[in-house]
């Protein structure tokens, strides 16, 4: 039996909302998705059970992602989506209202800042404080942010991909790309329709996307068996596709990527790059598990690329360490408003 929650740590993701909470480790790990039915716009689920429904439900119920790009793009949902996941963290009995962490981009605006922290008290928070995801994943990832050398994280999610460069606790340059995990499935999607004539639903993109994705062509290519609808005829069709007609099908947004990084590199001060240079690039996020993806940045860029441990998990575990150090962080990271 675990005591009172008074403190949880959420990574809002737009595909995927990770939840932490001290002493208990991550707690919830699911789809960032409410299910509605229409025309009312009554919650029927939310989370895993609300995407199982995806494609496979009446017209009446749709399935919403309240996030666009890593920012709330619904607030009705959101703070369902808020409520459902707070509610689980802390159990129906909990008679304490917890103090919130939560994740952002790092290109958001006040307005959008201020949406959060209302959905969330909404939701049943104490008081919210939001953290810049790139600080969080690079806590995460066990980059010592106070340092006076430079670091660089690169967050690859599901609705953005954020690179930024870390000294003495600040983020001293930065960019934020809405190319990241989404993109790809509805990349890998296209592909599959332009080449093969066979439509697939957003789920089987995804599915291809984590088994076999990969961000360069190799000669020990991997083979997946993909079931779809034969455009041609309108009937059942197997096909067979490669890890490297994935490496085809994702290159230009991973260019894309690789560019942002560069340009980052052109606004950082000469002395953090150089730093960088000798340390190397870290990669988190769930799109950094992507096979050959350090390869494919060093390639592009000629810097050392690593993946972090844990990489799906490090913007939440960023969330963590600074719950168990919140009265110290509330005088530099924290942002109550």
């Amino acid at each position: 039996m675990w005591g009172f929650t008074r403190k949880i740590g959420i990574d809002l993701g737009t595909a995927n909302t990770v939840v932490f909470v001290p002493g208990r480790g991550f707690i919830i790990n699911e789809p960032t998705i409410v299910a509605l039915r229409r025309p009312s716009n009554t919650v029927m689920a939310v989370g895993s059970e609300a995407k199982e429904m995806i494609g496979r439900t009446s017209e009446e119920i749709v399935a919403y992602r309240p996030l666009k790009d890593g920012v709330i793009a619904d607030y009705y949902i959101t703070k369902a989506l808020l409520t459902y996941f707070i509610s689980k963290a802390t159990g129906r009995f909990n008679i304490f209202r917890p103090d919130v962490i939560i994740s952002v981009p790092a290109g958001i605006t006040q307005t959008e800042r201020r949406a959060v922290v209302n959905a969330a008290t909404e939701s049943g928070a104490k008081n919210v404080f939001v953290v810049r995801e790139p600080v969080l994943a690079a806590l995460g990832s066990g980059i010592p942010i106070n340092a006076r050398s430079g670091h660089m994280i690169v967050n690859m999610g599901g609705g953005t991909s954020e690179v930024a460069v870390i000294a003495l606790g600040n983020i001293v340059s930065w960019s934020s790309l809405r190319v990241a995990g989404n993109r790809f499935d509805q990349a890998l999607s296209d592909y599959i329709k332009k080449k093969y004539a066979l439509a697939i639903g957003e789920q089987t993109a995804e599915q291809v996307k984590i088994a076999i994705g990969s961000a360069l062509p190799t000669k020990d290519k991997m083979d997946y068996e993909v079931r779809g609808r034969n455009l041609v005829n309108g009937l059942p069709k197997d096909i067979v596709i490669s890890s490297n007609e994935i490496a085809e099908a994702l290159n230009s947004y991973l260019i894309e990527i690789a560019s942002s990084v560069q340009n980052v590199f052109n606004t950082t001060p000469p002395e953090l790059v150089a730093d960088i240079m000798s340390k190397g690039i870290i990669l988190s996020g769930g799109s950094a598990q992507l096979h050959h993806l350090p390869q494919f940045f060093e390639r592009f860029l000629g810097v050392p690329a690593y993946v972090a441990e844990d990489p799906l998990f490090c913007v939440a575990k960023g969330t963590g360490l600074i719950l168990d150090h919140l009265d110290t962080y509330k005088q530099t990271l924290l942002n109550k408003r």
